[in-house]
């Protein structure tokens, strides 16, 4: 499937910013599931200082505001190709080992409620997939999709506590199961092409677990399957925090304003 994505994020500022940088992972990533065919990035308001690949192999720009800045616009265009995996990205590369990616972050500590989501699935479930997909059900039960209940900061324990969450919640949940259950596990990013709308105010995310005889397998818990040639993959990490797709710092004390405008649809 051909999809053509175009993604905008602005920010407003109530007085004129005398400095700021954003670390931009808004590129995507041409993988086994898909080909990356066209992809520009235009800034207003900024400008790109330069631009590197992480140890997650995630394509980075990290741009300046231009001095006394009042907005910056971030604009992002191409299209990407996907194909049919069932969810299966493949085998692990990159700078960082398999073995980082199990290791908890301060948003993806498996406490007491996490742990339990996960109690007794190795017994009930022998398969990997088969187990893998019980906690994703375990977890869209536990954790309702619900806008506004929880922040970018909330962790994994604190979205089962609140009983609700937003699909970061639901994969920080899921990545943090399923390391205390043994499996290495990460945080993805990326855009899902929606069947009754063009046009969102946020990007997506799901998790991706590692298992020996397949490689890194996706899981979307909010929507209860596997990605498929509708989800463009951005970023990973071990959590939001290392796959955002906007992050930075400025300096000033005035208010700002956030937009995101994103528009998937298929070519």
């Amino acid at each position: 499937m051909r999809l053509k994505i175009l993604h905008t994020t602005t920010y407003h500022f109530d007085a004129p910013v005398p400095y700021g940088l954003q670390r931009l992972r808004l590129t995507p990533k041409s993988r086994s599931s898909q080909t990356v065919l066209t992809w520009k990035m235009e800034i207003e308001g900024g400008r790109a200082e330069t631009e590197y690949t992480d140890h997650h192999q995630n394509r980075v720009t990290l741009i300046s505001f231009d001095s006394q800045a009042t907005s910056i616009v971030v604009k992002c265009e191409g299209e990407v190709e996907t194909a049919e995996t069932h969810g299966i990205t493949g085998r692990h590369g990159g700078f960082a080992p398999l073995w980082y990616f199990g290791k908890s972050t301060d948003l993806t500590r498996a406490g007491p409620r996490v742990r339990a989501l996960s109690k007794g699935l190795k017994e009930e479930q022998p398969e990997d997939i088969p187990r893998l997909h019980a906690l994703s059900a375990r977890i869209t039960a536990a954790v309702p999709y619900e806008t506004g209940a929880t922040h970018a900061g909330t962790t994994a324990e604190e979205a089962v506590e609140e009983g609700r969450g937003v699909c970061q919640d639901h994969a920080h949940i899921f990545v943090a199961a399923a390391r205390a259950m043994g499996y290495p596990a990460r945080y993805v990013s990326g855009y899902l092409m929606m069947n009754d709308r063009v046009h969102q105010d946020a990007s997506h995310a799901w998790a991706e677990v590692h298992i020996d005889s397949l490689g890194w397998v996706g899981f979307d818990v909010s929507n209860g399957y596997s990605p498929d040639t509708r989800y463009v993959r951005v970023a990973t990490g071990l959590d939001y925090r290392e796959a955002a797709p906007v992050s930075g710092l400025r300096f000033g004390s005035s208010g700002e304003a956030m937009s995101i405008d994103i528009q998937v649809q298929q070519q």
